[in-house]
């Protein structure tokens, strides 16, 4: 039987007994009591003092343990409770206001500097960090993202921050440098950002890599232009998880020294905590914890290579890492919020070569007299619309992958909307756990479906089409709706986005629109945009929208002359 200790320390007692049940039923009814695992000690209010005397007495008289031991320590007992975010009390510089969350995250990145951004996907990472490149100054700012996103941080820059920012090609690989020094004819810098993807990082910052044994930092020759940049922001920065990588090294040397370095990422622990290390590393910030090895051994101990959990996330939040989820900033965001992205086609030649056929069948229609004729073209025409839809819809399919995955990679559930059964069929060949709700299934299927998403946790992923689940069904477990491919009306829109923004929603509901830049998808989304206003984040609920009632064939006819007026 070993002695019972009570330890005062400046902000509580530190209690340590050998485990009895009676004792720990009798430390229970102490008020202030919490046990705490990280130290496998129980922490008491120190007003609670008389508590602790009357179970020393219990204790002993009981002979639950043999004796107790008053002793004092100077050092406080840290509370590992996550301060509350800090307000912002800076000009942010931003052309939009943000939400008031956001603020607090703009005032967090100032303060640290070099830090994690890790909200819940649709609480806007992207706004807090271009707020928090306005509010610093410290431009020039270099941006490396996943290569579907690269469009849409030069539209946010410009949206959120009234920023130009350049996309590296080819065609600015040898002078990018010049861009930044360069100002327009009212004297602003013609450019200020610089953006790319990671399977770039080589191409365009990197002279040589040395043949060594060992591939380290060291093994790297950098081009000299990297020292321009004042910051950088790393979107998912997950993809750089692995020390061993190439790839994460290139982050980590172009990083290094630089004033501002944002992180962004739903999910900084994919596999366990040693996912960390090499961001923290390519932030500067593993010192903070002890160094690697001291990192290694507290936090990433055992089978699992996960521990003292709450310790490392008071850290965490200490040094350099916040989160919130969407019930945290429920008082601030709307009930619902539309905003899109842009991204790339993958098949930009094989969209042209469908163009280029739509605006010769529309030449034809023009200089065609009989109306027998015009009707054979208009046919073909609406042919062709559809195929130019169908093709950008296979050409988003990467994108929408890395998207479905930076969303439930980080634990939400996401429903996805979608017409072409190519994309449904890659979308379950990437995702196999996902369910379904389209044509091909019966409807005991997709009620096997829509009752897994809703009731099973590890159900993450529904992809549905528009005509199987479009309307009716009730999916509000997901605040998450993604539409790769979308219909012409506002109205079969909010139907769609009605399966989450219903009765028995606890959540904001986010819907993002994916739209391949330079395509169909464009002029659809600003044709929706006449019907109700669902572009630029706006936030609203549905209204009772009167629709002109037109066929399918005229509305398709009607866009393909409008879409191409300047080429036909």
């Amino acid at each position: 039987m070993q002695p019972m200790t009570y330890t005062l320390t400046p902000n509580c007692y530190k209690v340590i007994f050998q485990y009895h049940p009676l004792l720990v039923k009798c430390i229970k009814r102490i008020p202030s009591a919490r046990y705490r695992a990280d130290g496998r000690f129980w922490e008491v209010a120190t007003n609670d003092v008389n508590y602790l005397q009357l179970m020393a007495e219990w204790a002993v008289n009981n002979r639950l343990c043999a004796g107790v031991a008053w002793m004092k320590d100077d050092e406080p007992v840290e509370s590992y409770e996550v301060p509350p975010m800090p307000e912002l009390t800076v000009p942010h510089n931003m052309t939009l206001e943000p939400y008031e969350y956001q603020r607090q995250g703009i005032a967090y990145a100032l303060e640290k500097k070099r830090c994690i951004m890790g909200d819940e996907p649709g609480l806007g990472k992207t706004a807090q960090a271009i707020g928090t490149m306005t509010a610093s100054g410290a431009f020039p700012a270099l941006v490396i993202c996943p290569s579907s996103l690269k469009v849409n941080w030069q539209r946010e820059f410009k949206k959120f921050g009234g920023v130009s920012a350049v996309i590296l090609d080819d065609s600015n690989r040898n002078m990018w440098q010049n861009l930044l020094t360069m100002t327009t004819a009212t004297g602003k810098p013609l450019c200020q950002v610089i953006i790319t993807n990671y399977e770039s990082l080589k191409k365009f910052f990197v002279k040589r890599v040395k043949n060594q044994q060992r591939f380290t930092l060291k093994s790297i020759e950098f081009d000299e232009r990297i020292d321009l940049f004042r910051s950088v922001i790393i979107d998912e920065s997950h993809k750089c998880k692995s020390s061993k990588t190439q790839q994460s090294k290139f982050v980590q040397g172009i990083a290094a020294g630089k004033e501002y370095v944002l992180e962004l990422t739903g999910t900084p622990v994919v596999n366990n905590n040693t996912d960390l290390v090499q961001q923290l590393s390519i932030m500067g910030r593993l010192e903070d914890f002890g160094g690697y090895t001291k990192f290694m051994e507290r936090y990433c101990a055992g089978d699992n290579k996960a521990s003292h959990l709450k310790e490392l996330n008071y850290y965490l939040n200490k040094f350099c890492y916040f989160r919130r989820q969407k019930k945290d900033v429920l008082k601030w965001l709307p009930d619902k919020t539309r905003s899109y992205l842009v991204t790339d086609i993958e098949n930009r030649k094989e969209y042209e070569q469908a163009e280029a056929d739509v605006i010769r069948y529309l030449k034809d229609f023009k200089q065609a007299d009989e109306e027998k004729i015009q009707k054979a073209i208009r046919g073909a025409i609406m042919v062709k619309m559809g195929i130019l839809k169908q093709i950008s819809a296979k050409g988003k399919i990467k994108s929408a992958i890395d998207i479905i995955h930076n969303t439930i990679d980080g634990g939400e559930k996401l429903i996805v909307f979608c017409f072409l059964k190519q994309v449904v069929f890659e979308l379950k060949e990437e995702f196999r756990d996902a369910v379904t709700v389209t044509g091909d299934d019966d409807d005991h299927a997709k009620q096997r479906a829509v009752d897994a998403f809703q009731g099973d946790p590890n159900c993450k992923l529904i992809i549905l089409n528009y005509r199987s689940g479009g309307t009716g069904l009730t999916l509000t477990a997901a605040s998450n709706v993604l539409f790769i491919e979308f219909p012409w009306t506002y109205s079969d829109c909010c139907q769609a986005e009605d399966r989450a923004h219903r009765n028995g929603q606890k959540n904001a509901v986010t819907c993002t629109y994916l739209l391949g830049k330079d395509t169909i998808d464009e002029y659809m989304y600003e044709l929706i945009q006449t019907k109700k206003d669902i572009a630029n984040g706006v936030t609203g609920t549905i209204d009772n929208v009167e629709e002109k009632k037109v066929s399918t064939q005229q509305m398709l006819m009607d866009a393909a002359m409008d879409m191409f007026k300047g080429k036909i």
